[in-house]
């Protein structure tokens, strides 16, 4: 048996059957299903409003104007609601529940920033279990999990205030491990050499491992940052890969302090 983490799945779950054994352990650590890959121009985005629309808001995002990529997609949305409602609500579905039946062994799961509350708590069971805000003993180690997203322009739908997300790491109080989707907020940990921008990351985090020093911190959310380990004093920080392009899930390793 062993404990394995994965962050970014979005939708890339072919790997998971090679990955992950029945026995095994997984901290499933956001953003589950694809709805828009930049680079190959696939996901549940293209299949609503077709490459060439995404391919503009791709644009937008690179060129830093995060507002006006939402209010294209809004423009495009007009006059059809209801229809692209429902049809991005039968994606969306049809989407988390693939990733639920990939998915071989016992898991513990937090929100990413795509992840809907609804269709987290829509795959729960079966040994999938949500554990935001909550700490949970890994292998001997006490693992404080908090998830979502921190706000940002384009207000997707697992961003949660930052007071709430501040809240949550509190409440762990004092941890081995902590696992987050967003990453501290240091600018090499960050900064997405591929989409060339900073995503955001929690300094709130950052504070935290400061004071209390945990062993290891694992995170994701930034699918190509400049670094994908540094320490901050005493504890290591892992971004553990965008698994939809990687494929690997990273084995819980802790080290000693």
């Amino acid at each position: 048996m062993a404990f394995k983490i994965i962050s970014d799945l979005h939708g890339g779950v072919g790997g998971l059957g090679t990955e992950l054994a029945s026995e095994d352990t997984l901290l499933l650590l956001g953003d589950l299903v694809n709805i828009i890959d930049y680079i190959e121009m696939e996901g549940i985005l293209v299949d609503i409003f077709g490459v060439e629309s995404v391919e503009e808001v791709v644009r937008l995002r690179t060129e830093g104007k995060g507002a006006e990529a939402r209010q294209l997609m809004i423009d495009r949305r007009r006059d059809r609601e209801d229809e692209i409602g429902t049809k991005f609500m039968q994606l969306l579905t049809e989407a988390y529940s693939e990733v639920k039946e990939a998915i071989p062994c016992r898991t513990y799961m937090i929100a990413g920033n795509i992840d809907p509350p609804m269709m987290m708590e829509s795959i729960v069971g079966d040994g999938i279990e949500i554990v935001d805000g909550r700490v949970v003993v890994c292998d001997g180690f006490k693992v404080g999990f908090v998830g979502g997203g921190l706000p940002t322009p384009l207000k997707v739908a697992g961003e949660i205030p930052e007071e709430e997300y501040n809240t949550k790491l509190d409440g762990l109080g004092e941890v081995d491990i902590v696992c987050s989707h967003v990453p501290p907020d240091i600018p090499e940990l960050t900064f997405d050499t591929l989409a060339r921008r900073n995503e955001r990351g929690s300094a709130h985090l950052l504070n935290y491992i400061e004071k209390y020093q945990p062993r290891v911190v694992y995170f994701g959310h930034v699918h190509q940052p400049l670094v994908s380990s540094m320490h901050v004093g005493d504890t290591l920080l892992i971004n553990t890969g965008y698994f939809r392009k990687t494929q690997r899930a990273h084995l819980l390793d802790v080290p000693e302090h």
